[in-house]
């Protein structure tokens, strides 16, 4: 019998405890996972790092405005079949429909052999019917394909981790089908640990200026965007590839606009930087 504890975080993916519990939950109860948070701390990568954990393979299906639910279950080609009409093909048959059916991402995690990890990535750029005709093929796990009268079901029921940026709001009939997690920003100890897996041999003071500098950063509330996880990570990385140390962060903030990604806040930040580094030092 497999146990309830499958998932435990992943190499470079830390998860705190409620986390990891939801995602077993989710896995126990055969039931879509819905995960939201503002960008940057670590939705997209949580998907992975299960793959990564249960040595499964991962489909992708990244949702767009214009994105269909049915694009997710198969694409009948038809501007193929249209041009193979006209200049012929070695690989295809013309007069077979079945040719020209494409497995999208939900459809090829059907008809794996093997159960894999399904990622629907920010569900909520799609129109709102997306969810809505979303719903059968997550509950009953299988798809219809129109041009063949032919049902596809699932070999194994995958496991899917949805995210979602809170754009729009999803329907109660989707939510109902789903378990919810909200990914809290991580503390300032729970960030250490996600830095240190990132950069191991990271100088404890330099990563000590850093933090503090990051999160007086994320407390101006004058901000348009806040620097999120992988833009600390991303500066980090910066700061020890130029060879700084701790003295070069403490007395200003080098290589800003990998924090920063809007011109306004820059600005501000410009403007209010010395005041900025004063608070650093007196805390």
């Amino acid at each position: 019998m497999v146990g309830f504890d499958q998932f435990s975080g992943a190499k470079k993916y830390i998860v705190s405890p409620e986390l990891k519990s939801i995602v077993n939950v989710a896995i126990a109860l055969e039931r879509p996972l819905l995960v939201k948070g503002e960008p940057g701390t670590g939705k997209t990568l949580l998907a992975h790092a299960i793959a990564e954990s249960l040595e499964k393979k991962l489909y992708i299906w990244n949702v767009k405005s214009s994105t269909k639910a049915i694009d997710g279950c198969y694409i009948y080609d038809t501007v193929q079949r249209l041009n193979d009409s006209r200049f012929g093909s070695n690989s295809r048959n013309v007069d077979s429909v079945e040719d020209y059916i494409v497995m999208g991402k939900l459809g090829q995690s059907f008809e794996s052999d093997e159960q894999v990890v399904l990622l629907i990535d920010e569900i909520d750029k799609a129109d709102p019917e997306f969810t809505n005709d979303l719903l059968q093929e997550l509950d009953i796990m299988e798809f219809y394909i129109q041009e063949l009268q032919k049902t596809i079901k699932a070999k194994h029921r995958p496991i899917v981790i949805i995210t979602s940026n809170n754009e729009k709001e999803l329907p109660d009939a989707f939510l109902r089908r789903c378990v919810f997690h909200y990914i809290t920003f991580p503390t300032p100890d729970l960030m250490r640990s996600i830095v240190q897996v990132h950069y191991p041999r990271i100088k404890e003071t330099l990563l000590e200026n850093c933090l503090s500098r990051f999160y007086l950063i994320r407390e101006l509330n004058q901000l348009r965007k806040k620097p999120s996880t992988s833009e600390l990570i991303d500066w980090i990385g910066v700061l020890m590839k130029a060879g700084l140390t701790e003295n070069d962060v403490r007395d200003k903030i080098p290589f800003l606009g990998t924090l920063i990604k809007k011109e306004i806040d820059l600005n501000y930040l410009q403007k209010y930087k010395q005041e900025l580094i004063g608070l650093v030092k007196d805390n």
